[in-house]
């Protein structure tokens, strides 16, 4: 009879100690898929750009699909997606519904998706020293705009 208590007891301590990894491994999983980037991200580009190829590569390395299109006309690119001329950039994207313009940095697009702001997009005007794909020598500080359909704009991030 004691023996048996004894193994009573062994295999409720193992069962318990399992479910409590279990349990730690399921809540692990679940914090990871809640802040995991699952976004496509299309990219509009010219085809001779090295920068655009380094942003991409920067967001892929983050998380992010991408599917990219060279366009020869990149400022009918801008015109449709409506990107007020003052913040262009050289490459042009879109995520969900918002639209993407210049060197905006991966965590600050995953930052937009998890908050949906009621804008129309984000832009780093200009092509910024040490912005994302603009890694060189320096990094000099910039903003992150954002704006919405009626030309409002304000700063959304600071690098």
């Amino acid at each position: 009879m004691r023996q048996t208590k004894l193994f009573n007891n062994s295999v409720a301590k193992g069962a318990i100690w399992v479910m409590a990894v279990l349990a730690i491994l399921f809540g692990a999983i679940l914090i990871q898929q809640q802040t995991s980037v699952a976004a496509e991200i299309v990219v509009y580009k010219s085809p001779t750009c090295g920068c655009c190829n380094s942003w991409i590569k920067h967001l892929q390395q983050n998380g992010f699909t991408i599917e990219a299109h060279n366009s020869s006309d990149m400022q009918q690119v801008k015109n449709d997606m409506g990107i007020p001329r003052k913040l262009s950039s050289c490459h042009t994207a879109k995520v969900g519904d918002y639209v993407i313009e210049g060197h905006v940095p991966a965590d600050v697009i995953a930052r937009l998706l998890k908050e949906k702001p009621k804008f129309k997009g984000l832009a780093v005007p200009g092509m910024p020293m040490g912005s994302p794909g603009m890694e060189g020598p320096r990094k000099d500080p910039y903003k992150v705009i954002a704006f919405d359909e009626k030309g409002n704009m304000g700063v959304y991030a600071e690098r």
